[in-house]
């Protein structure tokens, strides 16, 4: 099961605080305990820093308010810069960018960085095999039902579930032949009855 191997390379990395896999590392000499809850929240900005996806798994920031103004902070710190970890406001912060969009995935000030890197590599390439390489802001919009499955395969609860990108876009595809008709966007009853037709007439 993915879970019980991600935790049990989140316990070997944590066993010896020393072994700073990043200079970036914010174990600061002190064990703690490993937990299964990972992830605090995963984020996607475009880029004038406003938001496109938020999805928060504790109550680090309880308001809608009080995310935005996180939001709008890491933005800030982050998207000139050419690193790909950030320590802001007690926070582990992992980020990428992509044409006009911005990816972060963040945990505790603790939290192992591969772990979270992990999960922000799951993503961006689940979502780059999606949307055939066309990783910007349009195309995301267009598929924001694709990005909702997505997120909720890799991260559940601040669990990381999955980190293997073929394989949640195999199970998002699975998904999405599910959808009921009624929750189906009228562009794809359209399309459905467009491909209809154009069988019947070849018939």
């Amino acid at each position: 099961m993915k879970v019980k191997v991600l935790v049990t390379q989140l316990c070997l990395t944590l066993s010896d605080p020393m072994d700073c896999i990043l200079p970036s590392s914010s174990v600061h000499g002190i064990l703690q305990e490993p937990s299964l809850y990972t992830v605090k929240a995963i984020l996607i900005l475009d880029n004038d820093g406003d938001r496109l996806f938020a999805k928060y798994y504790d109550d680090t920031y309880p308001s809608v308010k009080e995310q935005k103004a996180f939001e709008k902070n890491i933005f800030n710190k982050t998207h000139r810069t050419d690193s790909e970890i950030a320590l802001l406001e007690g926070l582990t912060v992992v980020y990428k960018s992509s044409i006009d969009l911005y990816f972060y995935v963040i945990g505790s000030s603790y939290e192992n960085e591969l772990m979270l890197m992990t999960v922000l590599n799951c993503l961006f390439d689940s979502l780059s095999q999606m949307l055939r390489k066309n990783v910007e802001k349009r195309a995301l919009l267009e598929n924001m039902e694709g990005l909702f499955l997505a997120v909720d395969e890799i991260v559940d609860g601040g669990v990381i579930l999955e980190s293997d990108p073929q394989q949640v876009v195999h199970r998002v595809a699975l998904r999405g032949e599910d959808v009921p008709l009624t929750e189906q966007t009228v562009s794809q009853v359209l399309q459905s009855a467009k491909e209809q037709i154009k069988w019947s007439l070849l018939r």
